[in-house]
């Protein structure tokens, strides 16, 4: 008997890295899971969990375009009944000085991080308040609403705009018992994170990866997984009275004033 048993949950940005970890727990925990992602790699990630038994579909989503969204709920929604999930997990970042920045990349990053999770949201929002029942998660991070390194003017921007984004809809939603919270994650070994520690060490990243690991607290990034296991949570019955937070999982990092030992 898994706590979401019986649950239909959508996750987006679902072919790897936080987005995966999310549907593999989900799943695990017995819900039917919708993946949905850009990229083709959702179907390979859609074939691994269904070789393990669980009922998961996959299907190609631009979460910056709201008539594909509207359209993927409506038939998620058809197929099984009703949507009670909703991760909104996609996300994208480039890492360029402000002044440096062109209007396209900067744009790249608000329509994904930000336009996404509107539309998202917004073409599955109907679906559960017409059955009275809701659980909305917000990837947002520690990056923004709390810290910030160079090159994350824009990113760090997009990740506090869906802060304000999950404290404002919990209020408009709460009275349909539908729950709006966002997740922070601090550094989870992902392979946006990885990409980022080749951009400085393109021949050997482990360094830069250890480097940043021995930063935390906890002595190492998180794992997926992990980000999965508190998204389950988020979205279960153990939460029924929490709306409208932000949760930080970042094993300590945002903790210490300095990073000296």
């Amino acid at each position: 008997m898994g706590k979401l048993d019986g649950r239909v949950a959508v996750v987006t940005g679902a072919a790897m890295g936080n987005g995966e970890g999310v549907a593999r727990v989900m799943a695990g925990h017995g819900a039917r899971v919708v993946l949905w992602d850009i990229s083709d790699g959702v179907f390979e990630t859609a074939a691994s969990l269904q070789s393990k038994g669980h009922e998961v579909t996959a299907r190609k989503v631009d979460v910056r375009s709201y008539p594909e969204c509207e359209s993927a709920a409506v038939e998620a929604a058809k197929a099984l009944g009703k949507i009670d999930i909703l991760c909104n997990n996609a996300g994208v970042a480039r890492l360029v000085p402000f002044l440096e920045m062109s209007d396209e990349v900067r744009d790249f990053q608000f329509d994904v991080n930000i336009k996404g999770v509107w539309n998202c949201t917004k073409a599955v929002l109907p679906i559960m308040r017409e059955k009275k029942y809701g659980r909305i998660i917000v990837m947002s991070s520690v990056t923004g609403p709390m810290v910030a390194n160079q090159g994350e003017t824009a990113y760090a921007t997009t990740k506090a705009a869906v802060w304000g984004f999950t404290k404002a809809l919990a209020l408009e939603v709460v009275k349909d018992n539908i729950t709006v919270n966002a997740i922070c994650p601090g550094m989870i070994r992902t392979p946006m994170v990885e990409n980022a520690a080749r951009a400085f060490s393109p021949d050997n990243p482990d360094p830069i990866l250890d480097m940043i690991a021995g930063t935390i607290p906890m002595g190492r990034m998180g794992d997926i997984l992990e980000i999965g296991e508190l998204a389950a949570f988020l979205a279960s019955q153990e939460s029924t009275y929490i709306t409208g937070t932000q949760v930080v999982i970042d094993g300590g990092s945002t903790l210490p004033e300095t990073v000296l030992p």
